[in-house]
């Protein structure tokens, strides 16, 4: 019994030092969380509750495995982690600073996905490849990019930093820096050089096919007085 208890403990212990640990090297990507969802109501919330932070720091694991080549162990942690988070990203990514996933289930990033910092993206996103090729073959990501709910970015492409990818956009171009792109296939209209303000209000960003639309009608109207 005193054995049981002694285990325990000991679990218990690591348990709280595991999370201490965490707190302290992914205290950045922590605050960024709180930052940017407004649902978040503490700092302990986020570092026992948050799937993509949890995600993350597996992520952070399995990346530095992957690279002394234990390719099969950081693929088990990368697969435990799509398991219990919803989140698959594969351990060969590149993950910058600041990163924040929100809600995250679905989120798919592959293997030669690079990702700036203060990078934030919803769940359902996919940063994927195209084809069959091997070497750089999906997309990079620059600073201060969102990318929004369902949005799919394919294949060896760049998303300029500050650039903001709208909801259910499918993009396979490369994004210059200061854009936002909307539509299937992703369409850019650019902010003219500001940078874009990372808590968005998602029902009111540009669309350039509407914009033309409705240049062509007040032509129209323009035509018919």
């Amino acid at each position: 019994m005193e054995i049981l208890v002694l285990i325990l403990f000991m679990l218990i212990i690591l348990a709280i030092l595991k999370l201490v640990l965490i707190a302290i090297f992914f205290y950045g990507d922590i605050r960024a969380a709180q930052e940017r969802d407004p649902a978040a109501k503490s700092f302990v919330e986020i570092l026992l509750l948050y799937q993509g932070l949890h995600a993350l720091v597996s992520h952070r694991v399995a990346h530095f495995l992957y690279g002394i080549r234990l390719y099969f162990f950081a693929r088990f942690i990368s697969q435990v982690t799509r398991f219990t988070t919803g989140i698959e990203i594969h351990p060969g990514a590149k993950i910058g600073k600041r990163f924040f996933i929100d809600h995250g289930m679905g989120v798919v990033i592959g293997e030669t996905a690079v990702v700036g910092d203060n990078v934030l993206i919803y769940q359902g996103v996919t940063l994927g490849g195209t084809g069959l090729v091997k070497g750089k073959r999906h997309p990079t990501i620059g600073n201060n990019v969102v990318i929004g709910g369902g949005a799919k970015v394919l294949g060896n492409i760049t998303v300029g930093d500050n650039s903001y990818i709208g909801s259910n956009a499918v993009v396979i171009k490369d994004v210059p820096v200061n854009s936002t792109v909307v539509g299937v296939p992703g369409r850019v209209t650019k902010q003219d050089g500001k940078k874009l303000d990372i808590s968005l209000d998602h029902a009111h960003v540009l669309d350039p096919i509407m914009q033309s639309i409705e240049e062509l009608q007040k032509r129209l109207d323009n035509l018919e007085k």
